[in-house]
């Protein structure tokens, strides 16, 4: 056997580990020293691939992979399953603070695509409608509409607005910045509500409102 960590590992009953090391072709150098620990302390891994997997956790949070309480854990997997919940948290941590990072560059692009038209309001008496001033408002809007509204802020040739009657939300309208037209009108879930038509009446007709805003 040229391998002499392999042989080692035979010879100290380490058989999980040795089939392991032949079948996934690891690094044993990068684990070595955790190995001997185990062998040291007469610890059987008993599932080499958690344990390998154990070990990367330990590193990435700092602990002493040369420690036995790390590596020769009475509870293999209750510590291997610990760690990767803890690892994903941090990672969710990490996501979030993503999310909040370009939020806030959204925020800052949005206000200076579109505040021009904010403090737009049509209605009828009836029905009103307004342009949609944040990224956040629209975030929630394709959220309580159920449709993909959320994104469209990074629409550059579109506004964006709501129409509600009585607070309440009944369809969401995106209109075009070249042509001053509808493109579309969406109600729960992508549907066309009874107001459909009075919705796209209404913002059209005081299409001359957006465009006075675009050379302000």
């Amino acid at each position: 056997m040229t391998d002499s960590k392999k042989e080692t590992l035979l010879k100290a009953g380490q058989t999980e580990m040795f089939r392991y090391a032949v079948i996934s072709n690891i690094n044993l150098h990068e684990y070595w020293n955790s190995i001997k620990i185990c062998i040291r302390n007469g610890y059987h891994i008993a599932d080499a691939s958690m344990w390998c997997d154990l070990v990367r956790l330990l590193r990435h949070f700092g602990k002493d992979t040369h420690c036995p309480k790390y590596v020769c854990p009475t509870d293999l997997k209750k510590a291997h399953d610990r760690l990767v919940r803890k690892r994903e948290e941090q990672i969710e941590r990490e996501r979030a603070e993503q999310r909040r990072e370009q939020l806030v560059k959204d925020e800052k692009n949005y206000l200076k695509s579109k505040g021009k038209f904010f403090g737009l309001v049509f209605t009828d008496n009836l029905i009103l409608v307004k342009v949609i001033e944040s990224v956040a408002e629209m975030q929630l809007e394709g959220k309580l509409m159920h449709h993909c509204v959320g994104s469209y802020h990074k629409r550059t040739d579109s506004l964006i607005l709501s129409a509600t009657i009585d607070g309440k939300r009944i369809e969401t309208v995106e209109v075009s910045l070249t042509t001053f037209k509808v493109v579309q009108s969406r109600g729960v879930c992508n549907s066309n509500t009874e107001y459909h038509d009075r919705i796209i009446s209404l913002v059209e007709s005081n299409a001359e409102l957006i465009r006075k805003r675009m050379s302000a």
